[in-house]
C-alpha cells in the first residue's frame, strides 16, 4: 500500500489541503475510467445523481435528490441539465404539483449502470488498498465528525 509522506509532525493544519488532495486524485482516476469507456458527457460530480437513479424504480422529485445527496438545489439542476442533454435522463411534469419536476434515467443512462459499478469498485479498490476493515470504518467515523463538525 502507498502511504502519503507524513510531515515531520504530521501537520494537523493541513487536513483541507489533505482531503482536496484525495478528492483531486479520485476525480482523475473517475476520469480516466470514464474516458476508457468512451462515456462522454460524464464528470465525476455527476456520479451522486446517476447513483442515486440507478437505485430508483420510478421517476423522482428533484428535490427528493437534492436532500438525497446534499448537494444545493442550483448544482443538482445543472447536473440533471447536462445529463438530460447528453440524453442519460429525462424530466417529467407531476401530475399532483405542476411546479414539481420528476427525473428518471433513460435506457442510455440505465445502460451506465454496469460501468459505474466497475468504476466505483477501482476507485474503492486504490483508495482503500490493504487498509484493514477495522480501519476503514475509524476512518469514516472520522471524517463523519469532521463533517459534522463544518455543517454546525
Amino acid at each position: 500500500m502507498k502511504r502519503a509522506k507524513p510531515s515531520p509532525k504530521h501537520d494537523q493544519s493541513a487536513i483541507i489541503a489533505r482531503i482536496a488532495g484525495i478528492r483531486e486524485a479520485a476525480n482523475l482516476l473517475i476520469e480516466k475510467e470514464l474516458q476508457a469507456r468512451g462515456l462522454t458527457g460524464i464528470v465525476p460530480a455527476h456520479g451522486s445523481v446517476l447513483n442515486f437513479l440507478f437505485r430508483q424504480q420510478e421517476p423522482v422529485p428533484i428535490k427528493s435528490l437534492v436532500s438525497r445527496i446534499g448537494r444545493v438545489k442550483s448544482t443538482v439542476t445543472g447536473i440533471v441539465n447536462t445529463l438530460e442533454r447528453h440524453g442519460y435522463l429525462y424530466k417529467q411534469g407531476c401530475d399532483q404539483d405542476a411546479r414539481s419536476v420528476r427525473i428518471g434515467l433513460t435506457d442510455k443512462g440505465m445502460a451506465l449502470k454496469c460501468d459505474f459499478e466497475e468504476i466505483s469498485e477501482t476507485v474503492l479498490g486504490r483508495v482503500y488498498g490493504d487498509m484493514p476493515e477495522n480501519d476503514r470504518q475509524r476512518l469514516m467515523e472520522l471524517l463523519a465528525i469532521v463533517e459534522g463538525n463544518l455543517k454546525g
